[in-house]
């Protein structure tokens, strides 16, 4: 058997890149005439100057637009910032309310009180001197001594009545009347007795009138004292009434 022939390997050079790369290659000036030819058979279209105009006022619209925003934020920023540095003044409180005077209004008068529904006034409780001129009024005056009670009238008589003379009984409120008068009114007096605490003497006379009379008194608290009043002409018969401090009635006389 014949032994078989070794294989010989293929040649490098003679593979198909290297065939391309054997075969012969244009020079570079038969390129650029190649192009340049090509370049002569094209024909230009027309230039696109409207669309490059349009396309320039789109760009400045949205320039104008970016610096007409700009500005805006600026003058906004510096408004803000001028806001913030200036000091609030408080406003001015509101005027008060102007016055307005009260509308008055017209009441009755009321109707006059009668001796009846008025409170009692206290009476003046006087402290003088033995032998002390009292001014009564209407031309009488009055004084006191340790004996009683001295008086004159207007035609300058004088009259005396006695508190130490047994007649009265200083161990009991009571209270005695003497009157002189006309038909213009009448001058009252006498004595109380008997009490300590001789608040006041009432004159009671027609229609619920009431007189409230002056009380004397010694130094001293002698246990009695005098008392005197005057009344008009439509007063008429009156009754003295004695009572103590408290309001209390201690003792009275009638109407004479």
């Amino acid at each position: 058997m014949t032994p078989a022939s070794p294989t010989t390997p293929p040649d490098p050079d003679s593979t198909p890149d290297a065939a391309q790369d054997s075969a012969p290659r244009p020079a570079e000036a038969d390129v650029r005439a190649a192009f340049a030819r090509a370049a002569f058979e094209v024909t230009p279209g027309p230039m696109p100057l409207e669309a490059v105009r349009r396309a320039g006022r789109i760009r400045r619209r949205r320039r104008t637009t970016a610096l007409s925003a700009f500005s805006v934020l600026t003058v906004a920023s510096a408004v803000a910032a001028v806001v913030a540095l200036t000091p609030v003044r408080p406003s001015p409180p509101p005027p008060a309310p102007a016055a307005v005077p009260p509308t008055a209004v017209r009441t009755s008068a009321p109707a006059p009180r009668t001796g009846a529904d008025l409170p009692p006034a206290p009476s003046p409780k006087r402290v003088v001197a033995a032998g002390e001129r009292v001014d009564a009024g209407k031309g009488w005056r009055i004084w006191l001594t340790q004996d009683g009670k001295h008086w004159t009238g207007p035609e300058g008589y004088e009259n005396f009545r006695s508190a130490v003379d047994g007649n009265i009984d200083l161990t009991t409120p009571d209270v005695s009347h003497q009157s002189e008068g006309n038909g213009e009114g009448a001058f009252h007096s006498g004595l109380y007795y008997g009490t300590r605490t001789a608040g006041r003497i009432e004159l009671k006379g027609a229609g619920d009138r009431v007189i409230v009379a002056t009380l004397l008194e010694l130094p001293g608290q002698p246990g009695w004292g005098v008392w005197y009043a005057h009344s008009g002409p439509a007063d008429g018969d009156v009754s003295p009434v004695l009572y103590d401090r408290a309001g209390r009635q201690l003792s009275s006389l009638p109407a004479s």
